[in-house]
């Protein structure tokens, strides 16, 4: 099964549950198990919420792409701000069995700073970078599909 969505919304709280809603929906529809399509859901909300806050002047938007294929989903969050600064905008983690070599999450009475942390914390594939030539930060990240019991009839058919 390959299912695949690409939403251009507006840098406004409120696109961020629609985004939200629409892979919701989609997961629900594939056979997805719950827990995971929540995970991703909780990733896609701070990945949104990071592009709402810091992508760039109200006129501008930011781009949600999802694709569940096989057993993955990808989703890719691209706005058109500065891009991540610091010394080292290019971030990739991907989880394994040894000690994760991630950033410390941020402080518990920080405001600010525990979105990139979160979606680490929730899926599989963290890639993290500015758009090659343009202005705006891209975050990708995967997470492989648990599906629920009755999703062989759903796949199968």
């Amino acid at each position: 099964m390959s299912i695949w969505w690409s939403l251009h919304l507006r840098r406004e709280a409120a696109s961020v549950p629609l985004a939200r809603r629409l892979l919701v929906g989609a997961m629900e529809t594939a056979g997805v198990d719950p827990e995971t399509a929540y995970d991703l859901a909780v990733a896609l909300s701070e990945a949104c919420a990071n592009a709402v806050e810091h992508g760039g002047d109200s006129s501008t938007g930011y781009r949600v792409t999802a694709r569940i294929d096989g057993d993955t989903c990808r989703i890719e969050v691209t706005d058109s701000g500065p891009g991540f600064t610091g010394p080292a905008p290019l971030r990739e983690r991907r989880r394994t069995a040894r000690r994760l070599e991630t950033r410390p999450p941020a402080p518990a009475h920080d405001e600010h700073g525990r979105g990139l942390f979160l979606i680490e914390s929730l899926t599989d594939n963290v890639h993290v970078r500015n758009r090659p030539g343009r202005q705006g930060a891209v975050v990708t990240f995967d997470k492989i599909l648990k599906w629920r019991e009755d999703a062989a009839l759903l796949r199968a058919s």
